[in-house]
């Protein structure tokens, strides 16, 4: 069962970006997440289930 991720949502991942930072925010959901870094704003997209992997935790921006 996918996770309930958002767009706006914050990740946290388990493995920092090669900025340092950790945390990436939602721009796009589907079978593909489309992410920004919070640290340098590099953006990546790539597949549901890699990402879903690597997540932390989830911080809603909205609640």
């Amino acid at each position: 069962m996918p996770m309930d991720i958002r767009v706006g949502d914050v990740l946290t991942m388990k493995k920092a970006h090669p900025c340092g930072e950790k945390r990436w925010q939602v721009l796009r959901i589907g079978a593909d997440f489309k992410l920004r870094c919070l640290g340098c704003g590099h953006e990546v997209m790539g597949p549901r289930s890699k990402f879903e992997r690597n997540i932390r935790e989830i911080s809603r921006v909205d609640e």
